[in-house]
């Protein structure tokens, strides 16, 4: 068996491995030590593993992540999730199905601070889904809009897999960060259609908040511009070179610790729980990126990605069929993996075929937008049936709603996913104008 046909083997096996749900750190941590025994032996595998992980771990941009879990942590605590509903709800609310754009928005907010889709949708979902049930919502609605809505902590930066697709590809954090900003932006704006749709064709599933709620405007904005502060200072501060990723992530960090401390939310045991939350994360995450440093060194050995690329790259298709086919397989990833893992996976062989592949951009700009693509889809597998995360995140909250019921909840918003992508990719200055201005 040739190399690359012993990759693809191996490969397969992994998948095996992921649908008998074999953790996933762990699985490719044991395909890429088989598979690099198999063609090397013990003795380079030995003398391998003895720096890897120093060498992974040892990389500066990789504090920015523990830093901005605990940042997560600590808004959280603070209980800025409930301001940022609260203030959602009392703008939207008096709209028909203005409660579920309420949590979309309020996701969007979150995800700001939070930078990942399973805790956006598990702590928005604590906060929205007892008020969208007590206006008597829809449960495919009410349960749909959160699913669907925690899928924004992915894109909208500060994204931990953004962090780890720029370290990937030997990118520019900063620059994928400002990349995402609009297409996340037309993400919210999308399920907000979404959401004002669903009412449309079925009026009695999102009634108008009563006027009480409306009343309170005002006020909930001096509960909410500690948010708006935060993520302007960290952002904006990295958007404007004042701090790098990892700066702004400690100032981050430190702010809604601070804000938690003056709410009275930051108790000894509530600051253990929280370091002890963005460790335990943090442990997760590292134990997937030593796992796929293993498995890439492993398909490395094999030429895998090499020939694909060569393969493809010589193969006459057009370049966004190519391109097709690796955003369905995303899709059908999100069956058996979380988004992180997905990434870590596919990017070391999708991104060198990409680069061979001529879309008539510059090759800093292609990184750029297959990213932003990529991490698109990665988002709408979280809710694609027959598995997606955020939809079981989601289903563990409200059990008396049907998964089915669910799955009909987020048709609307998959929907819209559909247009955005097909926007990103028909027009790539969405993703590119804003790199681009400001770096005049």
């Amino acid at each position: 068996m040739s190399p690359v046909a012993f990759g693809l083997a191996m490969l397969g096996l992994l998948l095996v491995l992921l649908a008998a749900r074999m953790p996933i750190g762990v699985a490719m941590m044991a395909v890429g030590m088989a598979g690099y025994v198999a063609l090397s032996g013990w003795g380079p595998l030995l003398a391998y593993l003895k720096t890897a992980a120093y060498w992974r771990f040892g990389t500066y941009d990789l504090s920015v992540i523990p830093l901005f879990l605990l940042m997560g942590q600590f808004a959280t605590r603070a209980g800025m999730s409930r301001a940022l509903f609260d203030a959602a709800s009392a703008w939207l609310g008096r709209r028909p199905g203005g409660l579920a754009m309420a949590a979309v928005g309020a996701c969007a907010g979150f995800g700001a601070i939070c930078g990942s889709s399973l805790a956006t949708a598990a702590t928005m979902g604590q906060v929205a889904l007892p008020e969208l049930r007590r206006h008597r919502y829809a449960p495919a609605l009410a349960t749909g809009a959160l699913a669907a809505g925690g899928t924004l902590g992915i894109l909208i930066p500060p994204s931990v897999v953004l962090v780890i697709y720029a370290i990937l590809t030997e990118g520019n954090i900063v620059t994928m960060f400002e990349a995402a900003l609009i297409p996340g932006i037309v993400a919210a704006l999308g399920y907000m259609a979404a959401v004002s749709l669903y009412v449309r064709l079925h009026p009695g599933a999102g009634p108008p908040a009563d006027a009480a709620l409306r009343r309170r405007r005002w006020r909930t904005l001096a509960e909410v511009w500690p948010v708006g502060t935060i993520f302007l200072l960290v952002i904006g501060g990295i958007y404007a070179g004042l701090f790098t990723p990892t700066e702004g992530a400690a100032v981050g960090a430190a702010a809604t610790a601070l804000l938690a401390l003056a709410r009275g939310r930051l108790d000894r045991r509530g600051l253990a729980a929280c370091l002890l939350g963005a460790a335990s994360a943090t442990a997760m995450i590292y134990l997937i990126l030593l796992g796929a440093e293993v498995l890439n060194a492993f398909l490395a050995l094999t030429r895998l990605p090499a020939e694909a690329a060569r393969l493809i790259g010589g193969s006459g298709l057009p370049p966004h069929l190519v391109l097709a086919a690796m955003l369905l397989l995303y899709l059908a990833l999100g069956c058996v993996m979380d988004s992180l893992s997905m990434i870590l996976l596919t990017v070391p062989i999708f991104w060198p075929v990409v680069a061979a592949l001529d879309f008539g951009l510059p090759v800093e700009d292609l990184k750029i937008w297959f990213g932003i693509l990529a991490l698109v889809v990665v988002e709408v597998g979280l809710i694609t049936p027959p598995v997606g995360m955020n939809v079981f995140v989601i289903h563990g909250m409200a059990p008396d709603v049907r998964l089915g019921e669910i799955y009909r909840g987020v048709v609307p918003f998959l929907l819209s996913d559909a247009l955005r992508v097909l926007l990103l990719v028909a027009f790539p200055a969405l993703t590119l104008w804003l790199p681009h201005a400001l770096a005049r």
